[in-house]
């Protein structure tokens, strides 16, 4: 049985935080205490920025990346462990997620610029400095050190998930009883709204946004879409995503949107992009073994295709 307190109230409140719109939610007696708890929640999302941003030339990312083919770099342990879990989601989808894609040559466009497929040399070139495998970590000294001159590492698909992991840690820790973190999409739930009843959230049919598959209960854990619906180039009547696969220097197709459940927003966010890159059936494949996991993936065709466990309310 649920016992809310009939003073609670939900309280919402919308920012910006690396580069995303983030929209923190809690459930609060008032105003004041829930400026406050959003107020810590944005902190902690502005520390790991710091932490973690590759644009930040004062960050460690950015001193690992300077110092790529030179020496390794000392950072500190909450960052060498995203990074480690990282390599770990990298060998766990045979390289379709790998942080080492910052490395990456911009060569593909999705501006609406591009009307044909850059040649097989340049793509090949593209990827050239991509490869976890050339990342090497000493636990014992807490260093990083990226092989190769000319590697980056980058965040860009698992550090907001990540933020909202950290916020909602603290919130909890807190005695926040019940909040929704949605970081641009990925949301991350605990507890229960004001009234007991369950966090859900609508399944988004990408063909048509302001349509919904049906309703899911988000009891905690996380769930993220990765979409390439607005985002896109298509080239000879072939729709190619903005997702690039990091091991070819391809862009993704066949698929338009993944939505991944896992118990935290980092690593739903890690497993929505390489189910992308995965394709249909691998990834399909990959996220039956991986239990609690699991994923709702739209075609370009508009099938849906569900992992083993889904089940949806339809509206």
């Amino acid at each position: 049985m649920i016992s809310i307190c009939n003073a609670q109230e939900m309280f919402k409140q919308e920012m910006m935080v690396m580069g995303c719109r983030f929209d923190v939610t809690v459930v609060a007696g008032n105003q004041q205490k829930a400026d406050s708890y959003i107020q810590l929640a944005v902190d902690e999302m502005k520390r790991i920025e710091n932490l973690i941003s590759s644009w930040d030339p004062n960050s460690q990312t950015s001193e690992v990346n300077r110092n790529a083919g030179i020496k390794a770099i000392k950072v500190d342990r909450e960052l060498f462990d995203l990074i480690q879990r990282a390599l770990q989601i990298a060998r766990l989808t045979d390289g379709a997620f790998d942080i080492s894609y910052a490395s990456m040559d911009r060569i593909w466009k999705f501006d609406g610029t591009m009307n044909q497929k850059p040649s097989l040399e340049a793509i090949e070139n593209s990827v050239s400095k991509v490869g976890y495998e050339n990342i090497q970590l000493n636990t014992e000294e807490s260093t990083v050190f990226l092989l190769e001159s000319g590697m980056k590492i980058g965040f860009g698909a698992i550090g907001k998930g990540y933020a909202a992991d950290k916020a909602k840690a603290l919130l909890q820790s807190t005695g926040v009883e019940g909040g929704i973190i949605n970081a641009s999409g990925d949301m991350n739930a605990w507890g229960h709204q004001n009234d007991g009843q369950e966090w859900k959230i609508a399944i988004t049919n990408p063909l048509d946004p302001s349509k919904s598959y049906g309703m899911l209960p988000l009891k905690k854990g996380a769930v993220v879409t990765s979409g390439n619906y607005e985002n896109y180039v298509v080239l000879d009547g072939k729709r190619y995503s903005h997702i690039i696969d990091p091991r070819t220097g391809y862009p993704t197709s066949g698929i338009l949107s993944v939505t991944m459940f896992a118990p935290s927003a980092e690593l739903a966010d890690a497993m929505a992009t390489s189910v992308f890159v995965m394709g249909i059936e691998v990834g399909l494949d990959r996220i039956n073994q991986l239990a609690p996991l699991d994923c709702i993936i739209v075609d370009d065709q508009g099938r849906v295709h569900y992992s083993d466990n889904i089940k949806i309310n339809p509206q």
